[in-house]
């Protein structure tokens, strides 16, 4: 795992680069929990971008990736992966939104200094760890909670009702209740 400021040459050169191309993206993962909670070390860069159109141009920007996997993730719109050759640092683009809408709420914010990218929202982002724990993924547990740790009163009660429409009411009220802490 890195340091999160290690990943800024990355995604300013791939932000850079998704701007010249015209392509809806915002930032999701584990730097949006650094973003909404608490400083934590991440694996890589998470993107939810628009479109299906393919990436070759990224190539030429010092990307690398399997242009079959490529062409495979655009047609079924699932994820696929691209390495940027100079940093070494991995980048996981999502085609479609987890949460529907989500790239519509997008929020701009200067994620390192100097660098302003669009975010996911803070509701969207707890949505989403709120899904990814729902199919096992138990790191996402604590992001949750950190990330609604600072939500306004309003957007506390949105994630509840959409919650409650998706039938994770008591998945979000499980985690919610769960303690930081440290038993010894």
């Amino acid at each position: 795992m890195a340091p999160t400021e290690g990943f800024q040459p990355t995604l300013s050169k791939l932000a850079a680069l998704l701007d010249r191309l015209g392509i809806r993206f915002h930032v999701t993962g584990g730097l949006t929990s650094v973003a909404y909670g608490e400083p934590r070390l991440t694996q890589d860069i998470d993107l939810v971008r628009s479109g299906t159109s393919s990436c070759a141009r990224s190539q030429k920007a010092g990307f690398h990736f399997s242009e079959a996997a490529a062409r495979r993730a655009i047609e079924s719109r699932r994820m696929f992966q691209v390495l940027d050759s100079d940093q070494v640092i991995k980048v996981d683009l999502y085609l479609r939104c987890l949460v529907p809408g989500e790239l519509d709420r997008s929020v701009r914010t200067e994620l390192f200094a100097g660098l302003e990218v669009p975010i996911v929202a803070r509701t969207d982002a707890a949505l989403s760890k709120l899904i990814w724990i729902h199919h096992g993924n138990h790191r996402s547990r604590r992001d949750l909670r950190r990330i609604l740790a600072e939500a306004e009163p309003g957007e506390l009660d949105l994630v509840r009702r959409t919650a409650g429409e998706m039938n994770l009411s008591e998945l979000l009220d499980e985690v919610l209740a769960e303690s930081d802490d440290i038993d010894i």
